[in-house]
């Protein structure tokens, strides 16, 4: 996980203009480097706030007729700070997107020849629901922004509403998807000016031809496939525009619109090590908010090898407890310290959401305060010099912080909730 750095506060020029200092991701394997020996990246940025609003356009047919073609935010952005190191995948996966992107810098850079060395700055993530395809194209967008504000001073990212290119007027929707794209051309008129166009569940604009020939389709969508497919190729020469799709029906999807796409990504559900990240990251900002007692959360593979190492000792019937009650027991039998007992107990969790998307264990430790540890909400008034507040009721005293055992314990309770909740679905 990134590092924020501290200790800078004491310098006045860095106090005053800095909110923050972040060490991010690196391609070393090594765990610390000495200073002389790292070659330093240092981007400089200041997010904006309230920078996204709606793209409206006219309709073709009727111009009195305006509609929502998607929304535009200037980038980088303070609403996506922090998102890009929230995700988690088993694959390096956000490395090798932003390796591509430089690739495709340095290729135009150097004045390759597209005509022997193609590319098309077509980014598709494919995948379940919930795994973060949309969140991951939007926080590579942010990441974009910063690590080329030299070159791009200004990032700007248009997300597309798909079904807004559909028009009642028959014929129109080829129409509307060339406005689009028109407005995209125009925006990266300004070679200072980096354009992300993020279309999400482009299987709706990208509907496979066959289906439409065959007559399952209207004639239509068709038009729709052809426009994209051609203004995609025109785009193609525009060095500072990235076009990125998502999909959760790839299969739906035309097999001429896959092909024009240079980097295909799967994104599955999370891995064991990628379930324990997210719910190790999600434990931490609970404990820096006061709202779970502070321990020391060990990383994942330290997490594992306390699990290993636990799950092989000699526990009365554990080949039919679950992970997580073998944990349970150990937390009282065995001498580990706190914290790799934390570990162990959180990877433990872990391995019971096997097949859990992203989204869903975001949502875990809400559940489990709502149904199992139920702490009452602060009162917001105004506190009067007397201790009492506005409307003359002494003070709360803030909640004291939840065990850290008493949060697992209703952890493993939602998520055997949840288990359960899955199964009626599957049946």
């Amino acid at each position: 996980m990134p590092l924020v750095l501290t200790g800078w506060e004491s310098a006045p020029i860095l106090r005053d203009c800095v909110h923050k200092i972040v060490v991010s991701e690196s391609a070393c394997s090594y765990r610390s480097l000495p200073i002389e020996k790292c070659s330093l990246q240092i981007h400089v940025y200041q997010p904006s706030e309230d920078s996204t609003y709606e793209k409206l356009s006219t309709n073709p047919s009727d111009t009195n007729e305006e509609y929502t073609a998607g929304s535009i935010s200037v980038l980088p952005s303070k609403e996506l700070e922090g998102l890009w190191e929230s995700l988690f995948y088993d694959r390096d996966v956000k490395s090798r997107l932003l390796n591509y992107i430089y690739a495709t810098i340095g290729f135009s850079d150097a004045d390759v020849d597209c005509n022997l060395v193609s590319w098309n700055r077509v980014i598709l993530l494919h995948g379940p629901p919930g795994t973060g395809k949309t969140s991951l194209c939007r926080a590579l967008a942010q990441k974009l922004s910063i690590r080329l504000i030299d070159r791009y001073p200004k990032t700007h990212l248009f997300e597309i509403n798909s079904h807004s290119l559909f028009s009642r007027w028959f014929s129109e929707s080829g129409k509307l998807v060339q406005n689009l794209f028109s407005t995209v051309s125009e925006m990266a008129r300004e070679e200072e000016d980096f354009v992300i166009l993020l279309i999400d569940e482009v299987e709706s604009l990208t509907s496979a031809r066959s289906s439409a020939i065959s007559g399952n389709e209207p004639s239509d969508a068709l038009r729709v496939v052809n426009a994209l497919l051609t203004q995609i190729d025109r785009l193609k020469t525009q060095k500072n525009v990235l076009i990125m799709a998502t999909s959760n029906l790839v299969k739906a999807i035309d097999s001429a619109f896959v092909d024009r796409a240079d980097v295909v990504q799967y994104i599955d559900f999370p891995t064991a090590q990628a379930i324990y990240d997210i719910l190790r990251s999600s434990l931490v900002e609970l404990m820096k908010k006061g709202i779970v007692e502070y321990l020391d959360v060990p990383d994942s593979g330290t997490a594992k090898i306390a699990f290993d190492a636990n799950k092989h000792q000699d526990i009365p019937d554990a080949d039919e407890q679950s992970h997580v009650q073998t944990l349970r027991h150990l937390s009282l039998s065995s001498n580990v310290d706190s914290s790799r007992f934390l570990g162990a107990s959180l990877f433990a969790i872990g391995k019971e959401c096997n097949g859990v998307s992203g989204r869903s264990l975001r949502r875990l430790p809400v559940l489990a305060h709502a149904r199992y540890i139920g702490t009452m909400p602060i009162s917001k008034s105004r506190e009067k010099p007397n201790g009492r507040h506005d409307d003359g009721v002494k003070k709360q005293t803030k909640p004291s912080p939840v065990a850290v055992r008493v949060w697992l314990d209703a952890m493993r309770r939602v998520v055997e909730d949840e288990t359960r909740n899955r199964q009626h679905f599957e049946c």
